[in-house]
């Protein structure tokens, strides 16, 4: 055997018999130059490749499923979020993709996911594109020494070319595909070259594995910390503020996305970012910007015409233009992916309602009580058929990626809380002084200022309001912020009016937090909001 067999790994066991057009561990150099030739992109004026990722720009939830066995049977959430499939159709499934990448060239790439060596589990990505073996060294933490010869716990098969001919025989609704098999530790990732469910297909594994099996809380958020070791943790759904507040110059990233918490502290699941770019501006987000360079992979945006610079406001491909980029492109983030246990956490919703202060202090059960809503507002513009806002729930503020019912995950924060003097704060990114249309949205910089102020303690000693319905308590007075800002109602012309939208945002609370009655304790419901009767609102 020659050294450049050996430097090749044995992917038989993935149905995989070819090994003459195998690329393993290739560098970014080799992957750019593999993707410019087969025409998968070009190199734009930053450095970065700019691809496509072709008629999925996003995520296809209704074609994810999770393979139904006596190990998942009884563990799963099962639902419209996690679709049973049977084994023995994702073994023909299987057989298939695996089958679809011989004789073809292919991109194989060793990685971990989990910056936590007694957490982290070893993956091994099939690529298709090479583009894709860009977004798995970004993306996955990178190892310092791979072994072609070892056989990694888990593997990903990534085919956008290979589309299922009769989706009906295996229980798919659609020929693309994303299947997770929890005792086989396989994924298929099928008819979508979309990067982003590589991604998330393994946070979705970890976020089985690690609540279930090591008692370690999973979580979608953003990390921070600075160098006395005061973490903070940011959660918050699409259009929240996650990313831009937790990129902070005063304070060093940890992760964007994705992170876990145990005994010891905090640590990122992942080796680098997947960052939004639309509206994507030096001055507001100067560390994304700067970090969309040489290695980055940035993904269905335009250009200027005859440039090679990308137009962050062209989103005639899609909205959801994305950047993708290893962490060390982030100046001053943490590098090993580690740091302790946080200080504060914060929620952060837009609520397009014009209900929710800019910033409340949530108790332990509160705290529970909104983790598993996970609210935030869509407005009008931003789906058909939406004329005002519309809230939108999402358990633990990534509900389409969680295996288990939220309560697990919710019982794990309580006891990451308890006695470790954690503030947990509700922030309101949207809009005050009315709702959507009639109010304005809080002003970036006064967000700012209230993260700030609650990151050094100050914020903690202002005098304290008691919300009617929400039952949280909101400061009164915040440095570098107006007082009337904070408070709710004072903004708004009618009071009644206020109270009269408070209720009706409460019920959708209420509504919502129904479904998880029988799973939850009795503090966690009692923590829910209450609504006014009408004669006390005015």
């Amino acid at each position: 055997m020659n050294a450049s067999e050996i430097a090749i790994p044995e992917l038989n066991y993935l149905f995989i018999k070819n090994r003459e057009k195998v690329h393993y561990q290739s560098s970014v150099a080799e992957l750019v130059e593999y993707a410019i030739i087969n025409g998968e992109g070009s190199l734009a004026a930053t450095g970065a490749l700019a691809a496509d990722t072709g008629c999925f720009t996003g995520r296809a939830p209704y074609d994810r499923f999770i393979v139904r066995d006596t190990l998942t049977e009884n563990s799963i959430w099962w639902g419209s979020v996690n679709q049973p499939i049977s084994g023995a159709s994702f073994d023909e499934l299987f057989e298939q993709v695996g089958a679809y990448f011989n004789g073809k060239a292919i991109f194989v790439r060793d990685a971990i996911a989990g910056a936590n060596d007694s957490h982290s589990i070893a993956v091994r990505t099939v690529t298709e594109t090479a583009y894709q073996n860009i977004f798995v060294n970004n993306l996955f933490i990178r190892p310092a020494s791979p072994d072609p010869a070892a056989r990694p716990e888990w593997s990903i098969l990534a085919a956008p070319g290979y589309t299922c001919a009769d989706p009906e025989k295996y229980g798919l609704h659609h020929p693309n595909f994303v299947i997770i098999n929890f005792t086989r530790k396989v994924i298929l990732i099928a008819g979508t070259g979309y990067t982003g469910e590589i991604k998330k297909s393994i946070f979705s594994v970890l976020n089985y594995i690690l609540p279930l099996q090591k008692h370690v809380l999973s979580m979608h958020c953003s990390a921070n910390t600075d160098q006395d070791g005061h973490t903070a943790l940011f959660f918050g759904l699409s259009g929240t503020g996650k990313t831009t507040l937790s990129a902070d110059r005063e304070r060093m990233l940890v992760g964007d996305d994705e992170h876990g918490w145990d005994d010891h502290g905090i640590f990122n699941f992942e080796g680098g970012c997947y960052a939004k770019c639309i509206g994507l501006d030096e001055d507001k987000e100067p560390e994304i910007f700067r970090a969309v360079r040489f290695g980055a992979l940035i993904e269905n945006i335009n250009f200027f015409p005859g440039t090679r610079t990308p137009n962050y406001d062209d989103v005639s491909k899609t909205e959801n233009t994305r950047v993708a980029y290893p962490i060390h492109h982030v100046v001053d983030s943490v590098s090993g992916g580690r740091a302790p246990a946080p200080k504060h956490i914060f929620f952060l919703t837009a609520d397009a309602f014009g209900v929710l202060p800019p910033v409340s202090l949530l108790s332990p059960t509160q705290a529970m009580y909104h983790f598993m809503s996970g609210y935030t507002a869509k407005v009008a513009g931003t789906e058909v058929g939406i004329k005002e806002p519309k809230a939108i729930f999402s358990a633990c503020f990534g509900e389409a990626f969680l295996p288990l019912h939220p309560a697990h995950y919710a019982e794990l924060l309580r006891a990451r809380l308890a006695g470790n003097h954690i503030d947990v704060w509700l922030i309101n990114t949207g809009w005050i002084a009315g709702p959507y249309g009639i109010g304005r949205r809080i002003k970036l910089g006064y967000t700012r200022s209230i993260i700030k102020a609650a990151l050094t303690g100050v914020l903690k000693e202002a005098t304290f309001r008691t919300h009617p319905v929400f039952g949280f308590r909101y400061p009164t007075c915040c440095p570098d912020v107006p007082d009337s800002v904070l408070d709710p109602v004072q903004l708004w012309p009618d009071e009644s009016a206020y109270y009269a939208k408070a209720n009706q945002l409460a019920k959708l609370f209420i509504d919502n937090f129904k479904k998880y009655e029988d799973e939850v304790s009795e503090d966690v419901l009692s923590a829910s909001p209450t609504t006014l009767e009408s004669a006390s609102i005015v």
